[in-house]
């Protein structure tokens, strides 16, 4: 696999010091949460040292290839809220994630899952908007994303929003049956205060 592409020896020896899925996770927590409208490609990440959910995936995904993991990302779609990308790793057999989220259980999952829905439908209960309601429905297959390689995904200083433009023309599949949404119960104050703990606001 070609994991150089346009990255210089310093910037993928910095990847590379990650080493794995936990040490990409453990990087991406340390880096501030930014609530701007960008899409920077995981070199301006490096660069900023800050990101937000997308970017994180992306990054995460471009640190995984660096480290012997095809760059796979997922995203989930959800209902009166935004959507959430993370990046996706494989251990014999079983899913993984690497995010970055303004929230706290939207991050991190160990390879302990048997499927893609498995490790979507993980995110389930701790996926709600601030109306308290859980919002999360659907999940895409998995987006590969040296199909992006011939635009420079990893080291452009242009916005990737080619990325999030392919992840609303993909299939999605559902979570949830015709019905159970309307049978949800809003999150209660505990895990309300839980989630957002260290949350990133915008100012003014």
């Amino acid at each position: 696999m070609n994991t150089h592409l346009s990255f210089t020896a310093a910037e993928l020896r910095k990847l590379r010091r990650l080493k794995d899925p936990h040490g990409i996770q453990r990087y991406l927590d340390a880096l501030p949460y930014h609530l701007a409208d960008t899409a920077w490609s995981p070199r301006r990440v490096l660069r900023e040292g800050t990101a937000h959910c997308l970017e994180g995936a992306i990054f995460g995904a471009a640190a995984l290839r660096a480290n012997g993991f095809p760059p796979l990302i997922l995203d989930l779609e959800a209902d009166h809220d935004t959507d959430h990308v993370v990046a996706i790793y494989r251990v014999d057999n079983h899913w993984g994630a690497i995010a970055k989220s303004n929230f706290t259980g939207c991050r991190y999952r160990e390879p302990v899952y048997r499927s893609l829905r498995e490790l979507a439908m993980s995110y389930f209960n701790l996926y709600f908007n601030l109306r308290r309601q859980r919002t999360l429905r659907t999940f895409s297959r998995p987006v590969n994303l040296a199909r992006f390689d011939h635009l420079n995904w990893m080291t452009t200083e242009k916005p990737i929003w080619f990325i999030v433009n392919y992840l609303f023309e993909i299939h999605h599949y559902k979570l949830l049956k015709r019905g159970v949404a309307q049978r949800l119960h809003r999150v209660d104050e505990r895990l309300f205060r839980a989630e957002c703990l260290g949350r990133a606001e915008k100012k003014g």
